[in-house]
């Protein structure tokens, strides 16, 4: 089944995602009284005012501007060496009011989207960076408008002004999960062979995607994607099917590991069982 809407791939579609995103955290910054910004998001560790700072510390990270240098404590959200990474830019702004972080966005964001329509790369164009050498133009666009959104959600779940989970970017990161869902089906949630999980998404975002698991030639299980057009002769083999009805706003929330599988809705049709396994591994976000 076609997603709709349709992800956009093309480089002014990434391009208009990624703006549309981070105007719409400008927008509720803004909207913000002076309390709101210190909220606790579901983001662990960080109030509105970090994830907004933390936005600007990337763009400005990933326009090659020199990142400050502070000493980041040891605060218990900080769980990894990447954690204390990205901690950086939200520890350098605490003392900064989040009406100056907004503003400080405000004014940068506008040159960084220029900058990006200006570029001579295309979605292929090789540009190297933190994502590793051979990162393409297209792969730091999808990997920014995937962040910038979900930390958009945070900051909407934490002031209850939900929006936007019909935009592209909504879109993008819906297809990503389902992207990887084959994965995780058959090497993180562990699914045995001669199984199919299939994940029913009812919007705002419409989208179904699945996946059988089989068994490969060194004797593991993988995953092959269902509804993909390339799925095997119907009758070739039997499966016992699971499928896992819930919202955009549920799926992505868990999809980016800021509610547990007891604080999403979701329905089963087939092993209760199974689909729990794959909403407890369904985490594809790593902050």
């Amino acid at each position: 089944m076609p997603m709709h809407p349709a992800a956009p791939d093309d480089r002014t579609g990434l391009i208009d995602a990624f703006d549309h995103s981070v105007k719409s955290i400008i927008d509720l910054g803004y909207s913000c009284r002076d309390e709101d910004f210190e909220i606790q998001t579901e983001c662990p560790g960080w109030t509105v005012k970090d994830q907004i700072a933390h936005v600007v510390g990337a763009e400005k990270s990933f326009a090659g501007l020199p990142r400050p240098r502070v000493t980041v404590p040891d605060y218990a959200h900080v769980r990894s060496d990447f954690a204390r990474f990205v901690e950086v830019d939200v520890e350098a702004r605490r003392g900064i009011t989040g009406r100056d972080i907004v503003a400080e966005l405000a004014e940068f964001h506008p040159r960084r989207v220029a900058e990006l329509r200006a570029s001579d790369a295309d979605v292929d164009t090789v540009i190297g960076g933190f994502f590793g050498p051979d990162t393409t133009f297209g792969q730091h666009l999808h990997r920014r408008i995937v962040d910038a959104w979900v930390h958009e959600q945070d900051i909407r779940a934490a002031l209850d002004r939900p929006g936007n989970l019909d935009s592209a970017s909504a879109a993008i990161f819906t297809a990503d999960i389902l992207e990887a869902l084959p994965r995780i089906a058959s090497r993180v949630a562990d699914i045995g062979a001669g199984h199919a999980v299939v994940l029913d998404v009812s919007g705002p975002v419409v989208a179904r995607g699945g996946a059988r698991i089989v068994t490969g030639e060194d004797g593991r299980p993988y995953g092959e994607a269902l509804f993909s057009g390339n799925d095997r002769p119907q009758g070739e083999e039997q499966l016992d099917v699971t499928s896992i009805h819930l919202t955009t706003d549920a799926l992505t929330r868990r999809a980016a590991g800021r509610r547990s599988v007891d604080e999403i809705h979701y329905t089963v049709t087939g092993d209760a069982e199974i689909a729990r396994k794959v909403l407890e591994s369904l985490v594809v976000v790593t902050h």
